[in-house]
């Protein structure tokens, strides 16, 4: 990792540690950070980044996507244990800003499809409010409609009827809990995910001529 993008989650790591004194809900847009446009650029760049590693790293530990029945925004128990990982998750990053999109199969009208696709994603965020996060993380709520499918068929398809919450950045100002250790945190997140990784042990112990007793 290079010198300037690890001063640039340095100053992320700034922006998070709460040193704003704005109320939860403020407007969730990128901060201005000093009078520098330097600082600014590295700012935005750094939360870009951010953004593209928390992406992955929520995918990776919470189901980003629910599915629904046809014509239905009803969350059926599947659904629901999905969005209590993904809640459990994001009140985990109280900083962090999400956007929830609605998709559709592609069946029926544009018009149809767009508005099923908004009740299937404010399904989801009224879920997700209901289990302690913060409607102020939700940046925007989206309706895809049948735009954006999985699968080309016109035939119903469940794959297509569903729902993405993604991370798109950081709210402008920290809530006041916010501290220096939930910044270093994410920092830290970061530089281990950067972090090279140890080859396998019984690999090397195989490279390097070590007989491995074969398992039970």
């Amino acid at each position: 990792m290079t010198l300037t993008k690890t001063s640039r989650w340095l100053a992320l790591a700034l922006l998070l540690s709460g040193c704003g004194t704005g109320e939860v809900g403020s407007d969730p847009e990128i901060s201005s950070f000093g009078t520098s446009i330097t600082e600014n650029t590295q700012l935005m760049t750094g939360e870009r980044d951010f953004a593209i590693s928390l992406t992955q790293k929520f995918a990776s530990e919470a189901p980003n996507t629910v599915h629904f029945a046809f014509n239905s925004s009803a969350l059926d128990g599947l659904a629901q244990q999905a969005l209590l990982r993904q809640a459990a998750w994001i009140r985990n990053y109280p900083q962090v800003r999400f956007r929830v999109y609605g998709h559709t199969d592609l069946v029926g009208s544009a018009a149809y499809n767009k508005a099923l696709g908004m009740r299937r994603a404010q399904a989801v965020v009224a879920f997700l409010t209901a289990q302690g996060v913060s409607r102020a993380q939700i940046d925007a709520v989206v309706s895809e409609g049948k735009t954006q499918p999985l699968v080309f068929t016109q035939a119903p398809n469940a794959q297509n009827r569903r729902t993405v919450t993604e991370v798109i950045g950081v709210l402008r100002r920290a809530p006041a809990q916010l501290d220096g250790k939930y910044a270093q945190r994410v920092y830290q997140g970061y530089l281990d995910s950067a972090a090279p990784k140890p080859m396998n042990t019984v690999a090397n112990q195989s490279s390097a001529g070590i007989a491995i007793s074969p398992g039970n």
